[in-house]
């Protein structure tokens, strides 16, 4: 499904290609450069030229509402804004900040408050989101704020109607879900009983609409959206980490998804071992083993990053695996993930699909 002649007249003269975020049956997402009327910016491009044709009414039906949206909240500092819309193609400004299942705020009340505090500006211009369960759909900005991103199921109202009232409570009721999550010691009573209490049409979609939204994209589309994994981060990266780990010079493993051009979703693994040897050793296990795809790549590192708990960040393996190189600097917590940082940034695996993203991550050199 090629895009228009004006679409690819436009992005030819003004788009540079980046990083690829993600690919399904609905669009192609990438990262790149956007020469605007003010100049050249770091931008996000959302293109339907690659969707099946069995996928294409639904997709640009979602296109239709993430365009509309996108325009009408031009300038309420809540998301991106669209810097330029055509037929089966749009560009949105690129939000500096990482997605909040990849931040993880702990104990940030001010984030909260600041996510309140846009939700309020979206609902007074009438937008209600309606995919905010997705922590992927939550940005924690680098100047601490918080954004949304992602308005493909979002509606635009032209007034307070019952069903505008309906879904700006559900929205409301997502975010204290996620403020559960990571700061639930500043729940006040009154959000704790809206965590309680679903709205109705939230009850009989939980009974019946969800059952068959499963069922759909699931089971037709084969569509799984697990931090953006998809299936194979889902159900092979399980069975693929109890593989790697059998091998005796394997101290530990780590698998994250990235999006591919050529598979729609690539796995890499990170590997705790001694050995750099061991990756063209893994891959000849994993390829003649009767299991699952191996990974795109493995990279052998001498020692995971790892939490205060001693689980490995995946949230910063996510990050280099996705070659988002640049949104990483905020995320580092201590000198050592900083000198693991350079190690493994200079023998990552994932440089066909990559841009100059990196000049602003402060790195010992060695």
């Amino acid at each position: 499904m090629s895009l228009p002649k004006t679409d690819s007249a436009v992005l030819a003269a003004r788009w540079s290609e980046g990083v690829l975020l993600k690919r399904d049956v609905f669009s192609t997402v990438e990262r790149g450069r956007f020469k605007s009327d003010t100049g050249e910016v770091d931008a996000v491009l959302r293109r339907l030229d690659e969707v099946p044709w069995w996928s294409f009414v639904l997709a640009r039906h979602l296109f239709a509402r993430e365009r509309k949206a996108l325009t009408r909240a031009k300038g309420l500092n809540a998301g991106p804004d669209l810097l330029w819309a055509g037929d089966r193609a749009l560009v949105r400004g690129f939000i500096n900040g990482v997605a909040l299942h990849l931040a993880k705020p702990h104990g940030n009340v001010a984030y909260f408050r600041s996510a309140k505090q846009m939700m309020r500006r979206l609902h007074r211009a009438g937008i209600t989101h309606n995919d905010l369960a997705k922590e992927q759909n939550w940005l924690v900005g680098h100047d601490g704020h918080c954004y949304v991103t992602d308005f493909q199921l979002a509606a635009c109202f032209s007034r307070r109607s019952r069903l505008f009232r309906i879904a700006a409570y559900e929205d409301l009721r997502h975010l204290l879900k996620h403020k559960r999550s990571y700061a639930p010691e500043a729940l006040t009573p009154k959000e704790r009983k809206i965590l309680a209490r679903k709205s109705l049409f939230a009850r009989v979609w939980l009974m019946t609409g969800k059952k068959v939204y499963r069922a759909i994209t699931r089971g037709i589309f084969n569509f799984t959206d697990r931090e953006g994994g998809g299936r194979r981060l889902v159900n092979d990266a399980p069975v693929l980490m109890d593989m790697i780990r059998k091998n005796p010079a394997v101290r530990d493993a780590a698998i994250v998804a990235f999006a591919d051009r050529r598979s729609g979703v690539g796995l890499y693994a990170f590997v705790e071992a001694e050995q750099p040897a061991l990756e063209a050793q893994l891959q000849g296990e994993l390829a003649s083993a009767k299991g699952p795809k191996p990974p795109e790549h493995i990279q052998v590192v001498h020692a995971l990053p790892r939490d205060a708990s001693g689980r490995p960040r995946t949230e910063l393996l996510q990050l280099v695996a996705m070659n988002q190189i640049d949104l990483i600097e905020p995320m580092i917590t201590s000198d050592s993930d900083r000198a693991f940082l350079k190690d493994i940034l200079d023998s990552r695996k994932n440089l066909r699909d990559r841009f100059n993203f990196e000049a602003d991550l402060n790195l010992p050199s060695h």
